[in-house]
């Protein structure tokens, strides 16, 4: 047996007694070093209108990271003992099992270092989707931990990124990684206009919008310039959308839908990840910035949420 994170209430895990799993055919059985605490957590734990409880045990854990401690039939392209990140989905537990081809071995120079790798691979597949340029203006808007990894990278190829954000510790965290305008996302139309004046009124070629909010799509489709590209990045979890179909027609933009469901294209993303955070391309330990046990993981979603001083991303640790 073993402690798993069971959801029993809105806004209540409890720690509980659960079978340890076993791999399967094809599979491997992680002894898991950590997880990462998702956005994406935190309307499932504040409880949505289909939900149902108790939870599955380590439901809802699917950026973990760890040591493979057994091989399921089959499996003969991974050794027990090698370090892993892994795409699954009970991770807030101390052991996962994953399928043997959607995980990726970490190299010698992560050792010792926290890497949740499925929102890192997002981050890749996402920044792959919007088609970045040389000398595009690109505009982020919402910087967190996705935010701020899609900033980088899209610097580092060249563009010119408008950083969009509620807190000014966000922006602060945007230039930090290259940003080389940043906005207050505090009114509407006075945000559009000062995106207008740093583009000479031709607004943006791209626009990611990595929030999961009404406004802020709404924000992302009014400063996407003609014939350009938004992507949706935020995870839209809580209902329908509206959008601007005249707008959207008018300036005859592409919009793009940056969530991956082929196992295959987040396999890819995993392994650009590990590169690039093993070729010092993203500063991963940078934006991992607090910590809990599995005891403290109603505070780890809440801090996720609430973002006090100073938060990026939380991480939870066996």
């Amino acid at each position: 047996m073993m402690p798993a994170a069971v959801l029993v209430a809105p806004g209540r895990f409890e720690v509980r007694d659960a079978p340890v799993p076993q791999p399967a055919a094809g599979e491997v059985r992680v002894r898991l070093e950590g997880c990462g605490v998702c956005a994406s957590n935190v309307e499932p734990w504040e409880g949505q209108p289909w939900s149902t409880y108790p939870s599955e045990a380590g439901g809802m854990g699917h950026e973990g990271w760890g040591v493979v401690d057994a091989l399921g039939e089959g499996v003969s392209d991974v050794a027990i003992g090698e370090r892993v990140t892994m795409l699954s989905g009970h991770s807030f537990a101390p052991y996962d099992v994953a399928s043997v081809d959607q995980l990726v071995r970490l190299p010698a120079a992560l050792d010792e270092q926290a890497f949740p790798g499925e929102p890192l691979a997002c981050a890749m597949n996402i920044f792959r989707r919007a088609d970045v340029l040389p000398g595009h203006t690109v505009a982020i808007v919402g910087i967190g931990f996705l935010g701020a990894v899609l900033t980088k990278l899209a610097s580092d190829a060249g563009a010119r990124v408008i950083a969009i954000s509620r807190r000014e510790e966000s922006l602060a965290l945007a230039r930090a990684n290259g940003a080389a305008e940043t906005i207050a996302m505090d009114d509407h139309w006075t945000i559009i206009e000062r995106v207008r004046q740093l583009t000479g009124e031709a607004l943006c070629e791209r626009v990611i919008e990595a929030v999961g909010k009404q406004w802020p799509l709404d924000l992302a489709s009014a400063i996407v310039g003609f014939g350009g590209r938004l992507v949706v990045a935020g995870y839209h979890q809580d209902g329908p959308r509206q959008v601007n179909m005249q707008d959207w027609n008018w300036k005859g933009i592409d919009v793009i839908n940056a969530h991956e469901r082929d196992p295959r294209v987040n396999l890819r993303g995993l392994n650009e990840a590990v590169a690039a955070v093993a070729g010092g391309r993203v500063d991963l330990a940078a934006l991992l910035t607090h910590r809990f046990s599995l005891a403290e993981l109603n505070e780890a979603v809440a801090a996720t949420r609430d973002k006090p001083a100073g938060f990026v991303k939380a991480v939870v640790t066996f």
